[in-house]
């Protein structure tokens, strides 16, 4: 059994020169030790351990084992030295004399009381000497105190369906503005087709802009927790703002806004009450998004097995929970909306949102948490600039480079808490100059050890640039998918506004929400996924995961084209059907299918982006990492946007409508969706190339390798 040695003296090292040591075993002590820290001066109480874990949080610190004493002179266990002024779950109490203090156990009241009021060191004891060690995380996660996170009363699924529900309602509120700002947009403000499409697009890609605002303050100021409290406050303050202006400026003259009533004319302060109220909810909603995603894995520790496989179960649950939080939004909402009631459905959106910040704010004491890591963007600057600057120095030949890394000790005092060593990796050998040692690096301070940061850095600093790097054509290739989602909250529903929405026995379905397939196709295709199609993929492949992350993603693509095609034929015919201005008889029920395929694309696509941007992102920039899979959702908007301004200036000459006119029944919407299905066709043939190329991150101390380049297996 391992044994801790147990100090108490007013120093290292006792009165007498020697430290006075007891055996205790190891499991007794490690679990229940907190406010663990290096002891930087004498006066503290101390505990000296050996044998420690190597996946423990506690640096070790040097040590004069002379000081020691003879007791532990031949000593060859590495020593650790932490505070001890709180050890909690064992009875312990002081004995000795006026030179001589020790701790030893004892379940005697009298020298447990006797031992509470001595000696100058303080031990706060517990009840029972025999009682169940608790378990801590040791992947660097802290309480809201600012303590070890302890496994029992911290994180798992209690935070995690607490972020869950978060989210859900939270999603609920957005949508509750964005399912139907298209329509809002058309008749209440009154601007046709074309910009409308096109507003809602700049609307929603601002809304993932800010998403990397709301990364970079978590990774590098905030932390996770803080940042999340902020924007959805922001969040709030937008949707109340929307609701009041609506209700009192918007909606005149009263009962418009429906599809027989447009409303009339609004002053330019008006206007601008709306879209500053709009982009409050655009930069709140975009600010929460990426980090409540990571916050939520947070609450799952990567080194225990049990909840390693709940953190991978969770972006699925996620990405369900995102998407029944919008099920009401697109159903009951979306009617009354369509009716004219936007002021009833702005405001139920407002009190969902309040109420998804007053549950996340009740679990405060139940998450875990990472400190922030600094400003990432510095470290980045400093392996470009550190490269730059030895552009001219031969780099010795491949495995034969003198490269600059720090030990144990040292990394975890300069990187993120909780990281660990990423491991050296071929390609970008530009970058590997950032950390060749040469004489001109060191600090002329005096301190030859201490390195400029500007001229020599760590591997890991700059493999993390080189992970960066390995991401963006990934990236890249993600965003023409997100140009086919966003024709769901676009051109689906004009689309469906000029189909027969007429069901049975008079019930007319609002076109937007027509969007509750999407999220029907979600939850069917995420059980689907779980519970048939990745066994059999991991029977095939004889490897647990099934379909890798990239494998997903690349799937979602393939399913996106068919989305493309099953819309363009359901406008071909659409079209076929139309007489005149009025709206096709074709009904709108044809347009279940592409809502289906998109929501079967989305549970492969997005779910995969989430996992593999959360696993391939170093430590210091998980957030940056969920933001890119929501960068990757504005710029397809924007993309959008342009793909079709440049349609309708081509198609649209010599008096000719366009594409997408006014009046649809004019125009050939059905090319569109065939040019997004050709384009998103050679978009996966480009995504193949890339995947092929890509390499996985590799951290120290994992012992699989994750080949998640091998794209072709």
């Amino acid at each position: 059994m391992a044994i801790a040695k147990l100090v108490l003296s007013p120093s290292p090292v006792g009165p007498n020169g020697i430290a006075t040591l007891i055996d205790v075993p190891i499991d007794l002590i490690y679990p229940n030790v907190l406010n663990a820290r290096l002891v930087s001066k004498a006066g503290d109480s101390c505990l000296v351990l050996s044998n420690w874990l190597v996946e423990s949080p506690v640096s070790p610190c040097e040590v004069n084992e002379d000081d020691l004493g003879d007791e532990q002179a031949n000593s060859s266990h590495e020593l650790f030295w932490i505070n001890v002024s709180h050890v909690v779950g064992n009875d312990f109490s002081r004995a000795g004399t006026k030179d001589h203090e020790q701790l030893k156990p004892t379940q005697d009241q009298e020298q447990l009381e006797q031992g509470r009021r001595g000696g100058e060191g303080e031990v706060e004891l517990g009840r029972d000497f025999k009682e169940k060690p608790r378990e801590y995380t040791t992947d660097g996660s802290v309480d809201i105190s600012g303590q070890v996170a302890a496994k029992a009363s911290t994180g798992g699924w209690v935070a995690g369906s607490l972020v869950l529900v978060n989210q859900g309602l939270a999603t609920l509120a957005f949508f509750g503005v964005g399912v139907n700002l298209v329509l809002f947009l058309t008749r209440v403000v009154g601007q046709n087709n074309a910009d409308a499409a096109n507003n809602v697009s700049k609307w929603t890609g601002t809304v993932y802009i800010f998403s990397l605002v709301g990364a970079f303050l978590s990774d590098s100021y905030w932390g996770r927790y803080k940042t999340c409290v902020v924007f959805q406050l922001i969040f709030v303050i937008g949707l109340i703002t929307l609701s009041l202006s609506s209700q009192m400026f918007m909606l005149r003259p009263s009962g418009c806004g429906n599809a027989k009533e447009p409303c009339g004319a609004h002053s330019s302060l008006e206007m601008g009450l709306f879209y500053l109220s709009i982009y409050l909810v655009a930069l709140g909603n975009g600010g929460y998004q990426p980090n409540i995603a990571t916050f939520g894995a947070d609450q799952f520790e990567e080194g225990d097995p049990r909840e390693a496989r709940s953190k991978v179960s969770f972006f699925s649950y996620f990405y369900l929970a995102l998407n029944l939080g919008s099920l009401f939004s697109n159903t009951f909402l979306s009617y009354y909306q369509d009716e004219g009631l936007w002021a009833l459905g702005f405001w139920a959106s407002s009190g969902s949102a309040l109420l998804a910040l007053i549950l996340f704010l009740c679990g405060t004491r139940r998450y875990r948490h990472f400190r922030p890591g600094g400003n990432p963007l510095s470290r980045v600057c400093q392996v470009v600039f550190a490269a730059l600057k030895k552009s001219k120095v031969k780099m010795p030949p491949p495995g034969e480079e003198d490269l600059y890394e720090l030990d144990g000790k040292e990394i975890e005092a300069a990187t993120p808490e909780g990281s660990k060593r990423i491991l050296h990796s071929e390609g970008f050998r530009f970058l590997d100059r950032a950390a060749l040692i040469t004489t001109t690096d060191f600090s002329p301070s005096g301190d030859s050890t201490t390195p400029n940061p500007w001229s020599l850095c760590t591997i890991t600093q700059v493999e993390e640039v080189k992970c960066i790097l390995r991401l963006l054509p990934i990236w890249l290739c993600t965003i023409l998918y997100s140009v086919v989602f966003t024709q769901m909250a676009s051109l689906f529903v004009e689309q469906g506004a000029a189909m027969n929405t007429t069901i049975v026995a008079g019930f007319r379905i609002p076109p937007a929400s027509m969007s509750a397939f999407d999220i029907l196709s979600v939850a069917l295709f995420i059980f689907f996924y779980r519970r048939l199609l990745q066994p059999i993929a991991a029977a095939l492949r004889r490897d647990p995961r099934g379909l890798t992350e990239l494998h997903r993603m690349g799937v979602g693509l393939i399913v996106a084209v068919a989305a493309m095609i099953a819309a363009g034929s359901v406008e071909h015919f659409r079209l076929k059907l139309a007489r005149g201005g009025n709206a096709s008889s074709l009904s709108i029920l044809w347009q279940v299918p592409q809502y289906m395929l998109i929501g079967a694309s989305e549970v492969f696509m997005y779910v995969g982006q989430l996992e593999f941007f959360n696993e391939q992102a170093p430590e210091g920039l998980k957030s940056f990492g969920s933001a890119l899979c929501m960068t990757s959702i504005s710029l397809g908007n924007y993309v959008s946007d342009i793909l079709v301004t440049v349609v309708m200036k081509i198609t649209g000459k010599d008096d000719s409508p366009g594409w997408i006119p006014v009046n649809l029944n004019r125009g050939h919407m059905d090319r569109f969706y065939f040019l997004l299905a050709t384009l998103t066709s050679v978009d996966f043939v480009i995504y193949v190339i890339c995947a092929k190329w890509y390499k996985c991150i590799k951290i120290e101390g994992k012992c699989e390798e994750e080949e998640e380049e091998d794209f072709s297996d």
